[in-house]
């Protein structure tokens, strides 16, 4: 069982302001006077959210770690629940203007010279929910993932993201991930409709191709190519363009 210090021991200015959301206004001198920035109820010393002014964006959420002083944020949008942007620091003023500019709609290429140790998740904003333009960001944010990944597979990996980002077929489709396989949808986040086979990378020269999650049988490749090119002759024929996951 893991003991986390008192939040009181870890953050006592956060402790002697009562809330994060407090503590926040604080640190920010004044740049979040006409904000609204909220404390939660059942952490207050850990969590607090970050208004903003696009209806197609979600309070930016503040989080404190639990075992260390550092700050956590999280920007999402408001109709797939996904982050747009993420990151961490151990200074709440440097958090306090990530918060401005989040909320007063700060372009996302924008928003990182504001603060800089903000994380930009590759996610595009989508205000008119166009389905295309969301599935374009959810294959810009699986590329940009891939890539930043500290894991022994991240080769193969990144390999199998980008042969399928190449294979027309697989780019017009919605992908995700469940257990770091990569799937497919006919329709965006948040109702998928799912399509087509399950691609896997196991390393550099082991890749699979099964129907579903939970199939017993499956394909092997020695390649991404070679699975991509697999998986795309498993695809229905006569697929629609993808439409808004309602």
């Amino acid at each position: 069982m893991v003991i986390h210090p008192d939040p009181a021991v870890l953050y006592p200015d956060v402790t002697a302001h009562g809330s994060l959301g407090a503590a926040l206004r604080a640190a920010a001198d004044g740049l979040l006077d006409s904000v609204p920035v909220t404390a939660s109820h059942s952490g207050p010393l850990l969590e607090a959210r970050v208004g903003c002014t696009l209806p197609h964006r979600e309070p930016l959420q503040v989080s404190a770690w639990r075992h260390e002083r550092r700050w956590s944020v999280r920007g999402t949008d408001s109709f797939t629940g996904m982050a747009l942007l993420d990151g961490t620091s151990d200074d709440l003023a440097e958090v306090a203007e990530a918060a401005r500019a989040w909320h007063d709609g700060v372009a996302l290429s924008d928003l990182r010279r504001a603060a800089p140790f903000v994380h930009l998740t590759g996610r595009l904003e989508v205000p008119d929910l166009d389905p295309a333009r969301l599935t374009e960001g959810e294959w810009q944010h699986l590329r940009t993932e891939a890539s930043e990944l500290e894991q022994p597979w991240q080769p193969a990996y990144q390999a199998l993201v980008e042969a399928a980002h190449a294979e027309p077929a697989l780019r017009g489709l919605y992908p995700f991930t469940s257990h770091w396989a990569l799937r497919f949808s006919v329709t965006t986040r948040p109702r998928l409709s799912v399509v087509g086979p399950v691609l896997v990378a196991h390393d550099v020269d082991r890749y699979t191709v099964a129907e579903t999650m939970a199939s017993k049988g499956f394909a092997q490749f020695a390649t991404a190519p070679e699975a991509v090119a697999a998986a795309v002759r498993q695809l229905p024929s006569g697929l629609s363009p993808v439409a808004l996951g309602r």
